[in-house]
């Protein structure tokens, strides 16, 4: 895919990042056909004007007993600056969520969860997720299998 922001090179170095974030910047500069210095200033400069906004380990959920994954589409009663921010602050402080998105359609908010099984789901859903205040529907599917997981951007 095409990005009219960045150069090619920006496109390669960030496309050999994605694949390994660990990756030694010689090797990183040896694949995109850079020499080293250059290579590692660009990447900075993406770094600091955050194109990278971190890097991060990936961790196989079922390795870590997270063999369950969620997917909550939730209405709230009202967008009220309030409910909003009420909902959304409870996400954001919440570990099993990996993913909020405000969505159009039917339903208001789009959420991705992990637990390590069912009976935490449940307790999830009871004690934390039916006591927030502004909830009006809440509707779940679970996953039966992981088809894809990518978490490169197409660049």
């Amino acid at each position: 895919m095409a990005n009219p922001t960045l150069d090619k090179q920006s496109i390669k170095i960030l496309r050999e990042l994605q694949a390994n974030g660990r990756i030694p910047s010689a090797e990183l500069a040896e694949r995109v056909g850079m020499s080293t210095s250059p290579c590692w200033r660009r990447q900075k400069e993406m770094e600091e004007t955050g194109v990278i906004e971190r890097y991060v380990a990936l961790v196989n959920r079922r390795k870590v007993g997270l063999s369950v994954i969620c997917f909550l589409h939730i209405s709230l009663t009202g967008h009220t600056e309030g409910t909003v921010k009420t909902f959304e602050d409870a996400m954001n402080v919440r570990p099993e969520v990996l993913e909020c998105y405000e969505v159009t359609g039917t339903f208001d908010y789009t959420v991705k969860m992990v637990f390590s099984s069912m009976d935490d789901y449940h307790d999830f859903l009871h004690n934390v997720l039916v006591k927030l205040p502004g909830i009006s529907q809440i509707n779940t599917s679970v996953a039966l299998r992981e088809v894809k997981y990518e978490t490169a951007l197409p660049l």
